[in-house]
């Protein structure tokens, strides 16, 4: 089944927690911790038809495909309401949105996700990893969180 790295709204889908249990088969055993059904987690990114339950009524998502966009930056309202209250939600790995639509318009779609795959997998044993972990899984290297990349946003 084809899966789809890139957004709407520029966040990176291989650094979303649930699109890499997907990807590394460990989506019952995620949802069994979440305390969540597996149905609402199976995920190849949000411009896909398998999407979890965090992303399908998106409202980002679905006004970008009633106007047939690719990206949010195509739109004669960007950046938009919706963008900016997902831009400067609670969650830190949101913050970097409208700098990675800067990325894409200006690198290209796929330079962006070969940069993204580069920029969410450790230096040292290039295992992916997601927004929020700041230890490698598979090495227990320090890696570089969302946490990090907003604090860098707002220098």
């Amino acid at each position: 089944m084809k899966k789809r790295l890139d957004t709407y709204c520029g966040l990176f889908c291989g650094a979303c927690e649930v699109f890499l249990a997907n990807e590394k088969g460990f989506v019952e055993e995620t949802a069994k911790k979440w305390k969540m059904n597996s149905e609402d987690l199976y995920c190849h990114g949000c411009k896909t038809d398998t999407t979890s339950i965090y992303c399908r009524e998106c409202e980002i998502k679905l006004c970008a495909q009633n106007k047939d966009l690719d990206y949010c930056f195509q739109c004669e309202d960007f950046p938009c309401e919706y963008l900016m209250e997902l831009r400067n939600d609670e969650n830190p790995h949101h913050s970097i949105v409208l700098h990675n639509l800067k990325l894409i318009k200006d690198m290209g779609v796929k330079s962006w996700i070969e940069k993204q795959e580069k920029r969410w997998s450790c230096k040292k044993c290039n295992e992916k990893y997601s927004w929020y972990e700041d230890t490698c899984s598979n090495c227990g290297s320090s890696v570089r969180s969302c946490i990090d990349d907003e604090k860098e946003l707002k220098e």
